[in-house]
């Protein structure tokens, strides 16, 4: 799949590259592209020396959290909701201590690290799939839930942001928090459709009804703020929070008895070496973007989708933020490339860039986790996985988009 779509990307650029040429006459066009593949080449490298530092610094954090014993609560928690979300999986099992641990990784936003513990969730609940190719309804439900992506604190994407000069980082935080519940939400209603779910159930309800009476207060009261009040608002609780879950890892660890910086040691090794397996990842995707921009090919089509959206009435400043959410299905690194290379075409803090941000924070790449979750598995047929997963990703896509409208317009 990757294969395809990174061999796409330059065979695209190629076709429009000999179009302006030949057509156009611009003989300068593939000069602008070879030197684009050293300028993406260059600016993978300086966002790979900030990805070593984050990815480092939060697994570190992660495993004090795990020494500590609040990943074994989380488990002990959400024990009684994955009881009746995942009837088949045994009270106790360690499948649900790893999920739990995979939901913690991809809620700090390390889809990075979330990827090696989802890997091994996958394979606990494989043992005790009675089917060898077939997808289980537990394997179903967690992936779908890993497609919607819940992200309460998108560590990487203010990475980015910070990496490309962003004056505030965390200002995409509560646009990001709004649209992966929405995705979320999406994900689970349709598993629970498909799977026939009790989500009445009184246990199940008593999770999810303070949760979205919450989220529903939370989102009337933003909608006294004004537009700078929200974006203000977004940058004091991403910041508040960032610290805070620090600072919570650090006392209970403390209060157990963890030695703190040991653990923190152990954890960063980890984040190494999860980080320096991502540069050439990272260098092929921001190379191909780079070549498909500067070859005119990425702004044809996104011409085309603007004209198609002007035509209904609409306003068209969220299509430049775009091609992240066209190729986040299919792969996260071509999708990172995108949004860094938006960041760097309109500015860290315009429009299109923030909606790009908050659709990388609020979605994950579905065929991708399909790929490699039931691959690793041996899993043949999936079901109901992708039909769910995709209707999940579009709703968190739409939902970031309209919120962008809300806080940033």
């Amino acid at each position: 799949m990757l294969n395809g779509l990174w061999l796409g990307f330059f065979l695209v650029a190629t076709v429009s590259a000999l179009a302006q040429w030949l057509v156009g006459g611009n003989a300068g066009i593939f000069a602008a592209m070879v030197e684009s593949l050293f300028a993406m080449a260059k600016l993978s490298v300086e966002v790979m020396v900030l990805l070593f530092g984050t990815l480092t610094l939060w697994l570190g954090f992660l495993k004090i959290a795990e020494q500590a014993g609040i990943v074994e609560w989380l488990a002990k928690v959400l024990g009684p909701l994955f009881a009746r979300l995942m009837p088949e999986v045994p009270p106790g099992h360690p499948a649900l201590g790893l999920i739990t641990m995979n939901f913690a990784a991809n809620g700090l936003g390390l889809d990075n690290a979330a990827t090696p513990i989802g890997l091994k969730a996958m394979r606990a609940l494989q043992e005790l799939n009675p089917s060898a190719t077939t997808a289980s309804n537990a394997q179903i439900l967690f992936l779908v839930l890993n497609a919607s992506s819940l992200t309460l604190l998108p560590v990487t994407i203010f990475m980015y942001r910070a990496q490309q000069g962003a004056t505030d980082p965390t200002l995409v935080f509560l646009p990001i928090l709004l649209a992966t519940s929405v995705s979320t939400l999406v994900g689970l209603l349709s598993v629970a459709i498909m799977q026939r779910l009790r989500l009445w159930d009184p246990v199940v309800l008593a999770y999810l009804v303070p949760g979205a009476l919450l989220l529903g207060g939370f989102m009337a009261l933003l909608g006294t703020l004004s537009a700078a009040a929200l974006a203000s608002l977004s940058s004091l609780l991403g910041n508040l929070v960032l610290f805070g879950v620090i600072l919570l890892f650090l006392l209970v660890g403390a209060l157990k008895r963890v030695k703190v910086y040991e653990a923190f040691i152990e954890g960063s090794r980890e984040g190494f070496d999860v980080a320096k397996s991502l540069l050439p990842y990272l260098v092929a995707m921001l190379c191909a973007v780079g070549v498909l921009r500067a070859s005119g090919a990425l702004e044809w089509a996104l011409d085309g989708v603007r004209y198609a959206v002007q035509a209904m009435g609409l306003d068209t400043r969220f299509v430049d933020g775009l091609p992240t959410a066209l190729v986040k299905p299919f792969s996260g690194s071509a999708a990172r490339a995108l949004l860094i290379e938006t960041m760097q075409a309109h500015g860290v803090d315009s429009f299109p860039a923030l909606v790009a941000a908050t659709i990388q924070g609020s979605t994950e790449t579905t065929f991708y986790v399909l790929a490699v979750y039931f691959g690793a598995v041996g899993i043949q047929r999936v079901r109901h996985a992708v039909g769910c997963a995709l209707l999940a990703e579009f709703s968190g896509v739409v939902a970031a988009i309209c919120v962008c409208y809300w806080f940033f317009a």
